[in-house]
This record gives C-alpha cells, sequence and structure tokens, in this order.
C-alpha cells in the first residue's frame, strides 16, 4: 500500500525531467523534502509562530525564516541559481500557510532550473563559504540542512501536542493499513 499525504505542495508530476536520467534523483528529492517540509509547517498555527522549547532555542518562526533565507543563499550564491533579492524572500504576511507556500513558490523555478543541467555543472567545484566543493556536494548539504530543520520542528510540534505529519512512513499520529514500519528485529530482519 503506497504512503498518501494529506497535501502535496509539489506533485509528481510538477518535477521535470533531468536533462540526464542519472541527476534525477536529485529533482525527486528536492521536491520530496519540499513536500515534507511543506506538510510539517501546515501544523502550525499563527499561535505557534513564537514557540521555542527553550529560552536560546529559535521559535517556529525563526526557523521558517532561517530555512526561506538559507535557501536563497544556497541556491543563488553557491549553486548559482537566479533567486529573488533576499528581502523578497519571506512573505508579506506571517502565517505559517504563508511561510510554506512561499516555500513552494521558490522551490518550482529551482526545480526547472536545475532540470538541464549535465554532469559537468553539477560536478564544477564553485566557492562555499571559505572552501570549494562540487555542486552535487553542496546540493546534498542542502537537502540535509532542511531535513536538520524539518526534524527540529516536528519535535516542536510534539511539545506543543500537536500532529506530527508522516514524511518517511507512519507517525503516532498517522497511519494507514499496509503501513510497515520498522522497530522490531522481525521488520529489521526482512531483505
Amino acid at each position: 500500500m503506497p504512503m498518501t499525504y494529506a497535501y502535496t505542495a509539489i506533485p509528481d508530476a510538477a518535477v521535470p525531467r533531468a536533462a540526464s536520467a542519472v541527476f534525477q534523483h536529485l529533482l525527486d528529492a528536492y521536491a520530496s523534502e519540499t513536500n515534507k517540509v511543506v506538510s510539517l509547517w501546515r501544523e502550525f498555527t499563527h499561535g505557534d509562530l513564537q514557540f521555542r522549547p527553550h529560552t536560546r532555542s529559535a521559535t517556529v518562526e525563526d526557523v521558517f525564516k532561517h530555512q526561506l533565507l538559507s535557501e536563497r543563499r544556497f541556491f543563488g550564491e553557491f549553486l548559482g541559481l537566479p533567486e529573488p533579492p533576499a528581502a523578497e524572500v519571506p512573505p508579506p504576511d506571517h502565517a505559517p500557510e504563508d511561510y510554506a507556500e512561499r516555500l513552494r513558490q521558490l522551490a518550482l523555478p529551482r526545480l526547472s532550473f536545475l532540470a538541464p543541467r549535465q554532469e559537468g555543472w553539477w560536478l564544477e567545484v564553485v566557492p562555499f563559504f571559505d572552501v570549494r566543493r562540487e555542486r552535487i556536494w553542496i546540493f546534498w548539504r542542502r537537502v540535509l540542512h532542511t531535513a536538520h530543520h524539518r526534524t527540529q520542528l516536528a519535535v516542536y510540534l510534539r511539545l506543543l501536542d500537536k500532529k506530527v505529519p508522516s514524511t518517511y512512513g507512519p507517525t503516532a499520529d498517522v497511519t494507514w493499513e499496509g503501513a510497515d514500519p520498522t522497530q522490531t528485529i522481525q521488520a529489521a530482519s526482512r531483505k
């Protein structure tokens, strides 16, 4: 039984085909991660935006803004994609659904830009902060950075006693018939 999601920001049909099939997984992974983040952000309410579990922790809204602005920096400064000016990145309205929609809006042209890139572009070594890395390495670093903050906000949802949406499989809040989480040695032993 396939996983189903209550909301999909970027449906599979909207993900362009990579010019080189070997790079399709990059587009699929970025669209999938964006979908996961958007689903998570949509669980917050306006009243949750200033929540932080500790005085030294970022607020929910801080994480939203950081995600949008740091993606803009990674894709613009380090990968060389055309990006809007930083001041235009945060949404004008400060509601979780506005942040989620802005993330989706910014992801779509990135997918279109990345789709025709060939191997030489992905493997080119470019500046990354104070070092140099291949673009493909920077891309995966971005996806991992996004997953880190998505997980951070999943913990915030749990602390707020809110539903944690499914991202990789069933959660304590979302499951379906045929879901097969790997929580036992028996399940992990299957081949």
